[in-house]
């Protein structure tokens, strides 16, 4: 990634990119039924919200390794299974911290949350791949955060 393009995009707010309209969970769905929303939308991730807060985050990964290969029923509340270690930005923070976050943290993808802890988007690497218009820069940058030799380690 060039430097004029990573210094564009590190001083854009989280808000520019993420992706507002995001399907959630609660902790009392079931695993069955939070499958079928993920498989719908063609998701491996989603946030779990109580009262309009983030709680959590399920993803494909939970479902097989927490629910299936632990022999949990299709009945099972996703709030059994879920992620409740979250890792996310504010939505006016810089995009630079969600990208650092994505490498640090070893995460596909981020939910952003307002001042009051309520989810209001969520960015993934796709979204900042879209923000980079050079294909080897997408390339790049996407190689980068999945190794976690982040660009902003380099010297």
């Amino acid at each position: 990634m060039s430097e004029k393009t990573f210094s564009e995009n590190a001083r854009r707010r989280c808000r520019e990119i993420m992706t507002r309209n995001v399907t959630t969970a609660t902790r009392e769905m079931s695993l069955r039924d939070v499958a079928i929303l993920m498989r719908d939308g063609d998701m491996g991730a989603m946030p779990v919200v109580e009262n309009g807060r983030l709680v959590g985050i399920v993803t494909d990964r939970d479902i097989v390794i927490r629910a299936v290969a632990e022999n949990k029923n299709a009945d099972t509340p996703i709030g059994e299974v879920m992620t409740a270690e979250i890792f996310s930005v504010k939505e006016d923070d810089f995009v630079f911290e969600a990208i650092r976050l994505m490498g640090d943290k070893q995460v596909r993808r981020v939910p952003i949350i307002n001042e009051a802890g309520a989810l209001v988007g969520i960015i993934a690497m796709a979204d900042v791949a879209l923000e980079t218009e050079d294909e080897r820069e997408i390339a790049e940058t996407l190689e980068e955060i999945s190794s976690g030799a982040g660009f902003w380690k380099k010297g």
